[in-house]
């Protein structure tokens, strides 16, 4: 009962809920930041993590497995962050995996200073966790998206990555400098600026992500929250989910497959324009149109994945990596078709990455997305690393033509899984 006077009997009123597009929108501004800043602490280190490790060692054969542990990181903690996610929310599960990145630099850095590189090898297996956080920074732009903008603001995520990848590498000059300054070895001097910027990383989506995307959705159907306790690192849950629905299947097969095609093939390209006489600045110039591919054009792709469907863009991608393979396979010692090659590659990845993850994540319920979401950047990881780790003895064995050749076989299964969806003719916007 009121009695007319304001403030006098009348019923409280509810609290008022945060407008869904606003808050849709200030995400992807946060998630943009983040990434940008955090994934320049990845790029700072990852030109100079094998030359400390070469120095620290005095193994130029263990230089290599710097690489190779961060990615083995970056496959181990992405199950366990997107379980974090989907227990605490967006804002703990990226933020605890760039602060463990950022001890892992701290690990690396206090081997650098002692001259131990056991130490320094754990700490690049901690610093894996801030790529499995940048991966998983673009799911986290598609919780509250609508259907018709999910790709878009993933792909403008993606595209945040092009800071650090540019950027980050340039800081190997700053690096010396302050590794003089610290009395450390000079490859040690950019795990400084990656302590920095992974824990900016972390304060920015701290501070600024709230409310939390993913807290905001609704909450499951009581039976759902039964069989989906609210944390688990089990890949089984996640695959049974993947198995049920054949769209997920194929957004999978899309991310892993054509992240193991643009691995193979860039890892020994570097090698082979070496081989044929190449200078240090077009591989470098090579290798720089590749991450421009991959990554600059990438909101134009989210726009036509949004406006002509998931699946069509799949199969755009399938299409641009068979063409990279073939002309850059069949250039031999040309520079100039190698580099057009890599820039498809680039692209077939982008298209391959960007229609395949949103057709993955809204392929699923939205109580085992965060899962299902870490799982593909577990297999994406895993298969990366063993198309870097295979891609050398297939050069050695049947030369740079060969091996773009096999890798694009591994085409096949996913352009086959997207045509029966054309012909069986379901929604373009799932």
């Amino acid at each position: 009962m009121t009695t007319g006077i304001p403030g006098v009997g009348a019923e409280p009123s509810a609290p008022a809920l945060p407008d869904r597009a606003a808050v849709q929108r200030r995400t992807v501004r946060v998630l943009v930041t983040a990434q940008a800043v955090a994934g320049l602490g990845m790029g700072s280190m990852l030109s100079s993590g094998g030359l400390l490790v070469e120095r620290l060692s005095g193994s130029a054969s263990l230089a290599g497995i710097a690489t190779t542990l961060i990615t083995l990181g970056a496959a181990l903690a992405a199950v366990p962050l997107a379980a974090l996610s989907r227990a605490r929310g967006r804002r703990v599960g990226l933020g605890t995996g760039w602060l463990l990145a950022a001890a892992g630099s701290l690990v690396v850095l206090a081997a650098a200073r002692l001259g131990w590189y056991p130490p320094a090898l754990a700490g690049m297996l901690l610093i894996g966790a801030a790529s499995a956080a940048n991966l998983q920074s673009r799911y986290a732009a598609t919780d509250l998206a609508e259907p018709g903008a999910r790709a878009g603001a993933l792909s403008v995520v993606v595209w945040a990555t092009t800071v650090g990848s540019v950027l980050g590498p340039n800081l190997s000059g700053p690096g010396e400098h302050t590794a003089r300054l610290l009395h450390l070895p000079p490859p040690a001097g950019t795990f400084v600026f990656s302590v920095a910027a992974f824990v900016a990383g972390w304060a920015v989506v701290h501070t600024r992500l709230r409310p939390d995307p993913l807290l905001m959705l609704p909450a499951p159907a009581p039976a759902d929250a039964a069989a989906a306790p609210r944390f688990t690192a089990r890949m089984s849950s996640a695959l049974r989910h993947v198995r049920s629905s054949p769209a997920a299947l194929t957004g999978l097969g899309a991310l892993v497959l054509g992240h193991a095609v643009m691995v193979a093939v860039m890892t020994m390209t570097p090698v082979h324009l070496a081989h044929h006489g190449a200078s240090l600045s077009i591989i470098g110039f090579t290798i720089s149109v590749h991450i421009a591919g991959m990554y600059a054009l990438s909101p134009l792709v989210g726009r036509a994945t949004d406006r002509l469907g998931r699946v069509p863009v799949i199969l755009l991608g399938q299409a641009l990596l068979v063409l990279a393979a073939l002309l850059a396979g069949t250039a031999g010692s040309r520079q100039g078709p190698v580099t057009a090659g890599l820039f498809l590659l680039g692209l077939g990845w982008s298209c391959a990455t960007v229609a395949g993850s949103t057709l993955l994540s809204e392929s699923v319920a939205a109580a085992h997305r965060p899962e299902v979401e870490g799982l593909s950047d577990t297999l994406m990881n895993l298969v990366g690393a063993a198309g870097g780790a295979l891609s050398g003895p297939v050069l050695a064995g049947y030369g740079y033509g060969g091996l773009n050749a096999a890798a694009a076989v591994l085409v096949l299964p996913v352009s086959a899984a997207a045509l029966w969806f054309v012909l069986r003719g379901p929604a373009r916007r799932p």
